[in-house]
């Protein structure tokens, strides 16, 4: 524990202590000191700071400084009563401050509470309130305005997390700041209160224990009561003062002295006003024109001063615009293109037909379905999706909409707003009539029809789905099938990292040595290729750290990962254990292939002559069809040693049919072929 940790606990202690045991006045003496010159910090610091969680502890210092107040009013109060004295600090508040005139004090005492609790505690108090109920209505806009901006690529996710942070902080420091406006209220009573008993049960206690006649102990008590109000009023005052300031301050570039200075001096020619005006004080009534005349002298001075050094702010806002007219042309040189070198991970631009998808002022919905798609694809591919740009292009037809990966166009749709997208569950029923059309994630046979047969299409077993539905299937399944490409080294990196803070030694084990980044990217990236979640991060660095030492041939190494990642396969593909159904490899088949794979120093390939392979392309077509056709999900099942040569033969005609091996399945799954491919 650090020494300003155990300080601020010797503080809390001394508070107890003071409300417990009797202090000597001595120390009475320095606590009062500290009591003033702490009050004193704190209007100073809330000053200079420019937004309010600068000072974010206030309204918990704010209690312990009440806290400490009282418990010094009390042990003063008990030094008062008990022993006729309260250090020189008081006495010295009591005799020399108010001229030793106890009813002189007693109003200035009164005066002090009175701007105190009336004036700036309500004050402070009804500001804190209003701060807190308006900076928690204004939460949910905040927080869309976030995420908006995020979506929209205008920032990173640190500096969104770091923007709801602050939202947070904002609504908790008003929430806090409400409930602490109350102590400096009470503080003020209490304050009233114990000048009342000290005076009333000092003329008693110095009367009838001390032998004081009236007057003189009238005159004792009355003047250490004023003195210990005061010397607890007035830093008091100063600590209301400061709440008042920090919950009345708004967010600026500069403290409360700058603050004032600009604003209120920002026009001098009022200054000449004000000067004349107080001078005619003193020409048309009896004050004294001296006084008066030095007063408007200064002030016509400063405004003379002021009002020679705004032509050269002039000049600098002038010279500002000229800056910014030759920041664009410089813009316009053939010369500075770098700014146009940067690509967009993901970009999705539509027509401006389609613009009240995004506008969320028309009841648009796709900024938030974006935050979704990425949460839901975070947790289904196991990587981070790049931030989605959104914008509108003119360019294309008022219905179109394009998707692009890293600047290429990937894929392309349209939309009818006023329309649902209807797909036939199989059996066509000719009462549904509407636009044909095709569905852009999964190239099925569908229909744009009307809010009026939406009703009739659902009866009938359409699926039916709303256009900001249709356009975020599309774009999910548009990155999953290009997840690899978004995968480079830097998200990489960033996984890596993430991994090490749970898993250090697995991490130091695989990485750099014998694995680079690279090596690892490349394995991350097959795995995605080909649809297969890279989110138990653990097992596959585990079958890395085995098997990469002995070979550097990451296509080999990738096939070991996906044996590991076995549990994770079948439950893709039979979700619920049921029986899966494949179409697997001849013998013939599979031994013709095994015997054309060519090893080289840089891995695997499989040489075969394009006529055999044309053959085998048809075979598993054949296969697959007929599978589709049972209504199952074609899958081609073969041995692991030819498995990632039969994926690269099917990949470029047949991309979205998976390829696995006997060692990806668990042996718990039924498996049963309904088809051999064969090239006999």
């Amino acid at each position: 524990m650090g020494l300003r940790d155990l300080s601020v606990l010797l503080g809390v202690i001394m508070i107890v202590i003071m409300l417990i045991i009797p202090l000597p006045t001595q120390i009475l003496d320095i606590l009062i000191i500290t009591n003033i010159t702490l009050a004193l910090i704190i209007i100073l610091v809330a000053m200079n700071t420019k937004e309010a969680l600068e000072f974010s502890i206030f309204p918990t210092l704010l209690l312990l400084v009440t806290l400490f107040r009282l418990g010094l009013n009390v042990s003063t109060t008990r030094s008062i009563l008990g022993n006729a004295e309260a250090g020189n600090v008081i006495d010295t508040f009591g005799s020399f401050v108010i001229g030793g005139n106890p009813l002189v004090g007693f109003v200035v005492f009164l005066i002090l509470v009175i701007i105190q609790f009336v004036v700036i505690v309500k004050g402070a108090e009804r500001v804190s309130e209003v701060g807190a109920r308006f900076t928690l209505d204004a939460m949910p806009g905040k927080q869309m305005s976030i995420d908006a901006d995020l979506n929209a690529g205008m920032i990173s996710e640190q500096e969104a997390k770091e923007r709801r942070e602050k939202i947070e902080q904002e609504a908790d420091f008003y929430g806090s700041m409400d409930g602490a406006s109350k102590f400096v209220k009470g503080d003020a009573i209490a304050g009233i209160v114990i000048v009342i008993i000290n005076i009333i049960f000092g003329l008693v206690i110095g009367m009838m224990q001390h032998g004081m006649d009236l007057a003189t102990a009238a005159e004792t008590y009355t003047l250490l009561t004023v003195g210990d109000g005061l010397v607890s009023q007035i830093p008091a005052l100063l600590v209301a003062t400061a709440t008042g300031i920090v919950v009345t301050r708004a967010n600026s570039e500069g403290n409360l002295g700058q603050d004032v200075s600009r604003e209120l001096l920002r026009y001098p020619k009022l200054l000449y006003v004000a000067g004349g005006t107080i001078l005619m004080l003193g020409v048309f009534t009896p004050i004294n024109i001296v006084l008066t005349g030095v007063i408007a002298a200064i002030l016509g001075v400063s405004g003379y001063l002021l009002d020679r050094s705004e032509p050269a702010a002039d000049k600098t806002e002038t010279e500002a615009p000229a800056e910014e007219a030759a920041e664009e042309d410089d813009m316009k040189s053939p010369e500075n293109v770098v700014s146009l070198l940067n690509v967009d991970p993901i970009e999705f631009e539509f027509g401006y037909g389609l613009i009240p998808l995004a506008d969320a002022n028309q009841g648009g919905d796709l900024l938030d379905r974006v935050v979704m798609i990425r949460r839901q694809l975070a947790l289904e591919l196991g990587m981070i999706v790049p931030v989605i740009r959104i914008r509108d292009n003119i360019q294309l037809q008022p219905n179109e909409y394009t998707i692009k990966i890293k600047g290429g166009e990937v894929a392309k749709g349209e939309l009818l707003l006023d329309h649902y997208m209807a797909m036939s569950p199989g059996v066509e029923d000719e009462s549904i009539t509407g636009i044909e059309t095709t569905e852009p994630a999964f190239g099925l046979p569908a229909l744009w029809i009307g809010e009026d047969m939406k009703e009739q299409a659902e009866l009938s077993g359409y699926t039916v789905v709303d256009p900001p539905s249709v356009v975020s299937t599309h774009l999910t399944e548009v990155v999953k099938g290009h997840a690899h490409e978004l995968l480079g080294r830097e998200e990489t990196k960033q996984l890596v990292d993430n991994l090490k803070e749970t898993y250090p030694t697995l991490v130091e084990e695989v990485t750099p040595n014998p694995v680079n980044l690279g090596e690892i990217q490349k394995v991350l990236g097959k795995l995605l290729k080909e649809k297969v979640s890279i989110r138990n991060l653990p097992t596959i660095f585990e079958t890395l750290a085995a098997y990469a030492p002995m070979t550097r041939d990451m296509e080999l190494v990738t096939e070991y990962v996906r044996q590991a990642l076995s549990r994770q396969i079948t439950k893709q593909y039979a979700p619920n254990g049921e029986t899966l159904y494949v179409v697997t490899l001849g013998g013939e088949t599979e031994k013709k292939i095994s015997e054309h794979v060519q090893q080289t120093e840089h891995g695997q390939f499989l040489a075969l002559n394009p006529q055999e392979s044309q053959k085998i392309v048809e075979s598993i077509a054949k296969e697959a069809e007929r599978l589709s056709e049972m209504g199952a999900t074609p899958i081609v099942l073969c041995s692991p040693a030819v498995r990632m040569h039969v994926r690269q033969l099917v990949e470029r005609h047949f991309p979205q049919v998976p390829v696995l091996s006997y060692n990806e399945l668990e042996p718990t799954i039924e498996v049963q072929s309904v088809g051999v491919v064969s090239v006999a």
